[in-house]
């Protein structure tokens, strides 16, 4: 497979978050990265499915022990594979991409995804990458119904628009120079990530008033948004609905790996 040499560099976060993960814990191990899913390593099916995207030129994984996750015997591969390299993460998820950037050897398009976005495959990242357009910052969103029809009801932080309710798929582009806005703001709020109303008190009140009134579509909303950060913003709505899974929990473990057995 030919890949473009002047292509995206794709951040994979691999790290941990102040703490025992509890996920890691359940499985007996120190990082959440390695827990084997349907008879493979996270981290694994990630990065395959990253490598083998004719798009992407080159894979960064930022973890605390980023180098030693790549000495795992699993990762020998990816540890060969000159595209691949390792990094050492910063404090912060945001501040640890902004320094990637920063970087004059990294610079921009940049994709970031997580090491437990386990259902990516190369068609859904060339889907996003053909969808992040215009835009200084794209971010996947997976409809509910396309979720639900794929996997069945499910419990999942659900951000309700004008005309539907969405989830994040782990999957964000950053095309732009003011795309480092929109990290410079996350690296305030992002300790309130999980909560919609502490999350949208950081828009101001008119723009609150619009998202909880559900006055705004989902494009609307992040066009609104962006332009409170500087940066313009869009979703991408990917077309797999599997796509909003993650292993966030001991529960979604089992439920990734049904759909990757079903998926064969």
């Amino acid at each position: 497979m030919t890949h473009d040499p002047h292509g995206w560099t794709a951040l994979v976060l691999a790290g941990q978050r102040p703490g025992v993960d509890p996920v890691a814990a359940h499985f007996g191990l120190e990082s959440k990265a390695l827990i084997p899913v349907a008879g493979e390593v996270m981290l694994v099916r990630v990065l395959m499915a990253l490598a083998d995207t004719p798009q992407v030129a080159r894979i960064i994984v930022l973890a605390q022990n980023a180098p030693e996750l790549l000495r795992h015997p699993d990762l020998a591969w990816a540890a060969a594979e000159p595209r691949i390299t390792a990094r050492v993460s910063g404090r912060t998820i945001s501040g640890s991409v902004l320094a990637a950037i920063n970087d004059p050897a990294i610079g921009l398009p940049v994709l970031v995804t997580t090491a437990d976005n386990v259902m990516l495959t190369p068609a859904t990242v060339t889907e996003f990458i053909a969808g992040a357009g215009a835009s200084d910052v794209s971010v996947a969103m997976v409809e509910r119904g396309r979720l639900e029809a794929a996997v069945g009801p499910n419990k999942r932080t659900w951000l309700t628009f004008k005309g539907g309710a969405y989830t994040g798929a782990n999957l964000f582009a950053l095309t732009a120079p003011a795309a480092r806005n929109a990290l410079t703001f996350w690296e305030r709020v992002e300790q309130d990530r999980k909560s919609v109303l502490r999350l949208a008190a950081h828009f101001g009140p008119l723009l609150m008033a619009k998202l909880l009134r559900r006055r705004m579509t989902v494009h609307e909303a992040l066009a609104a948004a962006g332009a409170k950060l500087g940066a313009s913003a869009a979703p991408v709505l990917l077309s797999d609905g599997r796509m909003g899974v993650d292993v966030d929990k001991v529960e979604d473990h089992a439920l990734a790996e049904r759909l990757l057995a079903a998926r064969g």
